[in-house]
Formats: structure tokens, sequence, C-alpha cells
């Protein structure tokens, strides 16, 4: 009986989902950001996307940082920083090698 009120409750069961469901997009010069939010033991870890349109294609960069957060809201506003910071700093380059997806 407590796992279910675990599960109902948002305690236990599987936290992938949830920021699945929960993910937020911003624009950035011609690139979508991405925050997903990792719960990870009341905490979010900071997680998002970098992608960019290249036709029909949808190439994209994706991050995971160490940095943890009791806010939502901060874990987002802080991986929507941390994407334009990694934009920023590899320039076209970031895209440059064709690559649908890979870890940055």
């Amino acid at each position: 009986m407590a796992s279910f009120f675990s599960k109902l409750f948002g305690r236990g069961g599987d936290t992938a989902t949830p920021s699945k469901l929960a993910e937020e997009t911003e624009a950035y010069n011609d690139l979508t950001l991405v925050a997903a939010p990792i719960p990870e033991g009341g905490q979010y870890r900071l997680a998002g996307r970098i992608e960019k349109r290249d036709g029909d294609r949808v190439l994209t960069r994706s991050f995971i940082r160490a940095d943890l957060f009791s806010s939502r809201d901060d874990t987002v506003a802080s991986t929507f920083r941390k994407a334009k910071q990694i934009a920023d700093q590899h320039g076209v380059s970031l895209f440059s090698d064709g690559v649908d997806s890979r870890q940055v």
C-alpha cells in the first residue's frame, strides 16, 4: 500500500518519465534550447539539449551536469544559461561534424 501512495505523490517509481513530460524550450539564435531536469533524490539535476534544424534533420547536442538544485524553476533557468554558454563557446563547430546526436 505504501508503494501505491509513494508513486501517487511522486516518491519512488520511475523518475525519468516525468522529466520527459516536463521539458521546456527556448529559442536562441537559430537554435532550440531544451531544458530537461532530471529528478534525483528530491532535487533536480541540470540536463538539457541544444537542437539545430538542418533541412529535414534535427541535430542534437545533449548535456548533463553535476549541478543539483532544490527548485525545478532554478534548474530550468540554469539549464538555459548553460546551453547558451555552450553554444557561444563552441560557435559553429558545435554542429560542424554533421553527427545527428552526441553529448557535449
